[in-house]
């Protein structure tokens, strides 16, 4: 089974993603260097605007389901280590691919 996982987070932080995406060898993503966005808890929009001048990126990826777990737990810790930057991830089933 595959899964797709979407992962949103500050750029100052991207870097460290792919990082354990490299360790954990997942090749395939798409990834937009500038996004802007809220999350929904706690810190501060990054809008890319003189109010909120910080802005996010993002990646998507398709993996085998026995990665999610690991890698999910990884993101975890960096989002711990780096709260106030902001870091999100979305899994979801993949039902067909070519």
């Amino acid at each position: 089974v595959m899964k797709a996982i979407f992962v949103a987070c500050n750029q100052s932080i991207y870097d460290e993603v792919l990082d354990i995406m490299n360790r954990m060898q997942m090749r395939g993503y798409t990834g937009w260097e500038e996004l802007m966005g809220c999350g929904s808890r706690n810190g501060e929009p990054h809008l890319g605007n003189h109010a909120w001048p910080t802005m996010n990126s993002a990646l998507l990826t398709v993996t085998d389901d026995g990665k999610v777990d690991e890698f999910l737990k990884s993101l975890k810790e960096l989002d711990e280590a780096n709260e106030m930057q902001g870091l999100r991830a979305f899994v979801w089933d993949v039902a067909a691919m070519i």
